[in-house]
């Protein structure tokens, strides 16, 4: 019996089965238990994947551990999930930092004249120097922001303000100066405990 609506008039024509399309047959996926699909399985999940890699199991067989060697180069850089640490490690030490800062300034600029070419490229090597300086410290999840500054003396008078918003209990910073005849040297170093 066929169901009638209204004004809608009955089909005549029958509606054909489905049959199954004659393509090309698929290849069947590789088994992760196939000793040369498994470098490939890993390389199409992690090529795929956009979550944090906590762990990676070691091949399970020592056959499979020189294929490894393909998979190593795409686990290079390890990404972790949150520790969900509220506070550091170590606290950030502003006086032994301050103290190593210091002594950075007085190697590097004990017979330096200003040099307003020169103070360009030497800004930027010191803050190298005391950012590698700092991280030997060892303070684990902080990142660290350098600023230094060559300011002429010339009579003037100078004001230097900086504005952040931080956590008070574990951010901090850091000042250290190194005067001569000609220049003000000013190196600031600004701490930041990222959760």
């Amino acid at each position: 019996m066929e169901k009638r609506g209204r004004g809608a008039k009955p089909s005549t024509s029958p509606v054909p089965p489905a049959q199954p399309s004659p393509g090309p047959r698929r290849d069947r996926r590789p088994s992760m238990f196939e000793k040369e699909a498994y470098a490939q399985i890993l390389r199409e999940r992690l090529r795929d994947s956009f979550h944090d890699v906590q762990y990676v199991e070691p091949p399970f067989d020592d056959s499979i551990a020189d294929i490894g060697k393909e998979w190593k180069s795409a686990l290079a850089k390890l990404k972790f999930a949150n520790s969900y640490r509220m506070e550091p490690l170590k606290k950030f030490q502003a006086h032994s930092v301050e103290t190593k800062v210091q002594q950075i300034l007085m190697e590097h600029l004990k017979d330096v004249k200003y040099d307003d070419k020169l103070f360009s490229h030497l800004s930027l090597e010191l803050s190298d120097r005391i950012l590698s300086a700092v991280k030997e410290f060892g303070y684990h999840r902080y990142k660290f922001i350098i600023k230094v500054l060559f300011i002429q003396k010339t009579g003037q008078a100078i004001n230097i303000a900086s504005r952040w918003i931080w956590d008070v209990a574990w951010d901090s910073w850091v000042e250290a100066k190194h005067e001569t005849e000609s220049y003000v040297a000013l190196a600031l170093v600004f701490a930041l405990y990222c959760e």
